[in-house]
């Protein structure tokens, strides 16, 4: 419950409570305070109990941790009933990126070669065979000139 107080942090909270109540009345409130606590846990599990036998026997082993959307996802995720983590550990982005990167250098020698041979052809057209320098820099539109405009990405 406490896990990230520290001692210099458990030790100010001992001289404050010292402090403020006092020595004659701090171990009445120590008791107090542990006596609250429990009572609190026994309702608590009281109603969990209730709610579990409420809920039938088709749910006896529910647990109202899995009710937290992360610990829910988390306990989906590590079942292996999906195969999830042969596809996470199938999936190599690195090696993937790579073959994106070779094929697209590729075509790029490729229309490169084909280009030169059909540059009389092309240059008349006004385009490359289709495919798109990524590593180009646009040229500044003139003033009266609108951007191009691309309908699925708006």
């Amino acid at each position: 419950m406490f896990n990230d107080i520290g001692p210099l942090e458990l030790v100010t909270i001992i001289v404050l409570a010292v402090l403020v109540f006092g020595p004659e009345k701090l171990p009445k409130m120590i008791q107090d305070v542990t006596r609250t606590i429990r009572k609190i846990r026994e309702f608590s599990e009281s109603a969990k109990a209730d709610i579990r036998e409420e809920l039938g026997p088709e749910f006896k082993d529910f647990e109202f941790e899995d009710l937290n959307p992360k610990a829910f996802i988390r306990k989906q995720l590590d079942n292996d009933e999906l195969g999830l983590k042969e596809i996470r550990n199938g999936f190599d982005l690195k090696k993937e990126m790579a073959e994106v990167t070779d094929s697209v250098h590729s075509s790029e020698s490729e229309t490169s070669s084909s280009s030169s041979t059909t540059s009389s052809s092309s240059s008349s057209a006004g385009s490359t065979g289709g495919s798109v320098d990524m590593t180009k820099k646009r040229e500044k539109l003139a003033s009266e000139e609108r951007p191009p405009f691309d309908a699925d990405a708006t």
